[in-house]
């Protein structure tokens, strides 16, 4: 079992900034793909982007592509997502996410989402 925590949601003005975190913690977190997702107000789940543990291989939606960055913290299993130049389309419920693939098709492992909310 693995668990994830996420934090560092808020409101935010159009074209600022937030910096969510992920905590992992349990039976050896730091052998799956680690990824966030979003869930806009109305819409579904949607993939924003991932790394592995290992590798500095991260990828990206195109939405949010030159405007956020996923990181990770080895050493305290945490990951990060900063994100830069908010819309309001960005607007959601962020999930960190935990995968034995890259593929992320089907997730093993779901944080309680933290929301964020962009104003214009």
């Amino acid at each position: 079992q693995v668990q994830l925590v996420e934090s560092g949601g808020g409101l935010v003005q159009a074209g600022g900034s937030l910096r969510l975190s992920c905590a992992a913690s349990g039976r050896s977190p730091n052998r799956y793909y680690m990824g966030w997702f979003r869930q806009p107000p109305g819409k579904e789940r949607e993939f924003v982007t991932a790394i592995s543990w290992s590798v500095d291989n991260a990828r990206y939606a195109d939405s949010v592509k030159g405007r956020f960055a996923i990181s990770r913290d080895r050493a305290t299993n945490m990951v990060y997502l900063q994100m830069n130049s908010l819309k309001p389309e960005d607007t959601a419920v962020y999930y960190c996410a935990a995968d034995d693939t890259s593929s992320f098709v089907a997730v093993d492992y779901w944080g309680q989402g933290t929301q964020v909310t962009v104003s214009s």
